[in-house]
């Protein structure tokens, strides 16, 4: 059975803890776009890469087809300084301060199903 990619890097996402607008932001694409990626049966081996990077996550093991562990580290190396200095150049923005109050909203919310379903 073909693997599912959105549904490998959705887990991994959330595993790893990471919010959807985090990752929107840190990977520069809207919130629904990540959600489209989830969608997906087929990603393309640039955004899962992408993710990777950002989750500071090896997909060589779950995608072994797509590139090899010393491609993803070789690269991985290259551009996790570009993530970083983006990063934090982007702290004292009002984007940075929009996507951290959305991510607040999302954890309330998740409370809040967490607090109705325990009532229940």
């Amino acid at each position: 059975m073909e693997k599912h990619h959105g549904q490998i890097v959705e887990r991994m996402i959330r595993r790893n803890g990471y919010s959807i607008s985090e990752l929107a932001r840190l990977t520069k694409v809207n919130r629904r776009s990540v959600y489209n990626w989830f969608n997906q049966r087929q990603l393309k081996p640039e955004i899962i890469f992408r993710i990777g990077c950002v989750l500071n996550h090896d997909f060589s093991a779950e995608f072994p087809g797509l590139f090899s562990k010393e491609e993803f580290n070789r690269h991985h190396t290259e551009t996790i300084d570009d993530v970083l200095l983006r990063t934090s150049a982007e702290a004292g923005s009002s984007i940075y301060w929009k996507d951290k109050y959305i991510e607040l909203l999302e954890k309330y919310n998740q409370l809040l199903i967490v607090y109705v379903e325990g009532k229940n």
